[in-house]
């Protein structure tokens, strides 16, 4: 009975010894000089300051349009595909004989896969140096910044100027008990390796230790973003990094 209540005991703090033991996160079991490049990578896209993730794809209007309603080509939708009349092509009225029309782009079903980076973090800077990340976005040090990678150029299209006015008013970070925050600017990067979208939000509203939890929320295109950064996570060398 002794040995039972004594197990009962021993067993959360055996736990959190097993748990901290198999943390081998290059940010908690070595210091900056001793990271791999693959230590690196794993900062910039699974980290408290770097993540990958699914976004929500809305449907786009095409998609709207087909799932009900009249179809495009004149017939009677069902289930997005026009309804056949006697005498007349599938498409309805407007295609007499069934001759194909105009192609249509096919809508995309599947949402890309993205990675958020704190860029004004120590951490995602000294990662992007290690994994030879070339041509990192320039901000200044007065602002958060939050980077986007992997949005499709297709949905970032038009001009850049224009388009980050458009992506600064759907965009914030949100805190518990505390009103939105909105980005100052938001600028549209390009890459040979692709488009970034950079997030700048002003640092004379700070974000704390005691905010725990700050959601980033934006959308793009027909993208929905949501994603959380906590900041008990995100404390290196007893500095919260951000």
């Amino acid at each position: 009975m002794k040995l039972l209540k004594l197990y009962t005991v021993l067993l959360p703090a055996l736990l959190v010894v097993a748990v901290s033991a198999q943390d081998n996160s290059p940010w908690k079991s070595k210091q900056i000089p001793e990271w791999t490049e693959d230590d690196a990578k794993q900062v910039l896209t699974d980290s408290p300051w770097g993540k990958t993730f699914t976004p929500v794809l809305k449907p786009g209007e095409d998609t709207q349009r087909r799932s009900g309603g009249t179809g495009r080509g004149g017939g009677i939708g069902l289930g997005g595909a026009g309804v056949g009349i006697p005498g007349m092509g599938r498409r309805g009225m407007g295609n007499p004989g069934g001759g194909s029309q105009s192609k249509q782009t096919p809508e995309t079903t599947e949402p890309p896969q993205l990675n958020l980076r704190w860029e004004s973090a120590i951490t995602i800077k000294t990662a992007e140096l290690k994994a030879h990340n070339e041509n990192p976005p320039v901000f200044d040090d007065q602002h958060y910044a939050i980077a986007v990678y992997g949005v499709p150029d297709r949905m970032l299209t038009g001009d850049p100027q224009k388009l980050g006015e458009q992506l600064k008013k759907e965009a914030a970070l949100k805190r518990e008990g505390k009103k939105d925050f909105k980005p100052s600017s938001v600028e549209v990067l390009e890459r040979p390796d692709g488009r970034i979208v950079l997030y700048l939000f002003p640092m004379t509203n700070e974000i704390t230790r005691l905010d725990h939890r700050v959601e980033f929320d934006a959308k793009i295109d027909r993208l929905d973003l949501l994603q959380s950064f906590f900041t008990e996570e995100m404390i290196w060398q007893g500095k919260l990094q951000l």
